[in-house]
């Protein structure tokens, strides 16, 4: 139970405390000057924890390693990091750019997880299994907040413009959220007639 790939997953989930305490010691979030280091270790600790995502399901094909307790766990990992991140930039950021797709983004992750329960129950699981375009969604989601998440110049371009990359990247995902929301919406709905 308690393999490499797992053991990764586990320590992603250990360290969204570590990500929300920095979050919130960055002084610009309350309205002092943005420290440089601080921003950092939060831009590297969300980025050590998007990367390990793609990490452990890497590790669990390739040592076959594959268990339920880790299919179970990835997926948790994903939507407990992406919805703490949309949460604290909601309110930091406190403009519906931000709130809206986060609304969107947190609603459909609770839809389709009552989904998957639902198709579990009545046998049919592999109906709604994760797609190419739910892992290009988190994908997407994952470096958007990494974007909104960096508050400093980056080489020529300004913290304006990386917000605004970021941003682009939020309505990108919130699109795919929703086109595959949708897609997995279907398939449950199917199961009700039979």
């Amino acid at each position: 139970m308690m393999t490499l790939p797992n053991l990764i997953t586990l320590s992603r989930i250990g360290l969204i405390p570590v990500f929300i305490g920095l979050f919130y010691l960055q002084p610009n979030y309350f309205d002092g000057e943005p420290l440089a280091w601080i921003n950092n270790s939060l831009v590297a600790i969300y980025a050590l924890i998007s990367a390990t995502d793609f990490i452990d399901g890497f590790l669990a094909r390739k040592l076959n390693q594959v268990s339920a307790l880790g299919a179970f766990l990835d997926p948790v990992a994903d939507k407990l990091m992406v919805c703490t991140a949309l949460v604290l930039l909601t309110d930091y950021y406190h403009t519906w750019f931000i709130t809206l797709p986060s609304i969107i983004i947190i609603s459909r992750e609770i839809l389709v997880s009552a989904l998957r329960e639902w198709m579990s129950e009545v046998g049919k699981r592999a109906k709604v299994s994760v797609s190419w375009m739910g892992k290009s969604k988190t994908f997407m989601q994952m470096t958007a907040i990494l974007f909104l998440l960096f508050q400093q110049p980056l080489f020529i371009f300004s913290n304006k413009e990386i917000y605004m990359v970021g941003l682009v990247l939020l309505f990108s995902a919130t699109v795919l959220t929703l086109w595959s929301g949708f897609n997995y919406l279907i398939a449950g709905l199917k199961t009700f007639d039979s």
